[in-house]
């Protein structure tokens, strides 16, 4: 376990202020990222096939809220569990970022405003969730890392001292109790 260290804790994975990457202009997306985007938007409607999973590397992490999964199987079993909890997901905004300057060209910014519906043919969502999603992509254009942040707002990590080391382990706990009870199955 680390020490607290001189991390800036309101600074979200995309090295800046919640409110600086709320305002970040839009960008179209680059031909090397459209099945990237196209496989985000199936995951974050619920509706993930086995294909949709091809976009991450093997030893990838995702990083949000609730988990931290490790490796495509983890990840698979973290998005079919939320298909399972919500069977019905919109996407009512949908923001490619322009990276800030800090931020290496292998960086994908997405904003994001997701309605979570648990009666797929309700008007009224259970909830509408507000992300910064940052995705880094290795040279094979595969996401190594998928960092989800409400409301851009970071989460506490080890780095942030021993809460932050406390909380990060109960996301790696919730994390492979999903993969427990979902098993990485298959999302169709």
């Amino acid at each position: 376990m680390s020490s607290p260290t001189n991390v800036d804790s309101s600074l979200n994975a995309a090295g800046i202020k919640p409110e600086q990457s709320k305002a970040l202009d839009e960008r179209p997306a680059q031909p090397n990222e459209e099945p990237i985007i196209l496989a985000i938007k199936e995951l974050y409607s619920c509706k993930p096939s086995n294909d949709t999973f091809n976009i991450y590397a093997s030893d990838a992490i995702f990083h949000d809220p609730v988990g931290i999964a490790s490796g495509i199987g983890s990840i698979r079993s973290q998005f079919v569990g939320l298909a399972k909890i919500f069977p019905r997901a919109d996407i009512p905004k949908f923001r490619i970022l322009q990276n800030p300057a800090n931020l290496p060209p292998n960086t994908i910014l997405i904003d994001q405003d997701v309605a979570y519906f648990r009666n797929p043919v309700s008007d009224s969502p259970t909830k509408v969730v507000n992300s910064l999603l940052t995705l880094k992509v290795n040279d094979a254009n595969k996401v190594i890392s998928h960092k989800e942040e409400w409301d851009h707002v970071k989460t506490t990590t080890r780095e942030d001292g021993f809460l932050g080391w406390l909380n990060e382990e109960r996301k790696k706990l919730t994390a492979k109790l999903t993969d427990m009870f979902v098993g990485g199955g298959d999302p169709n």
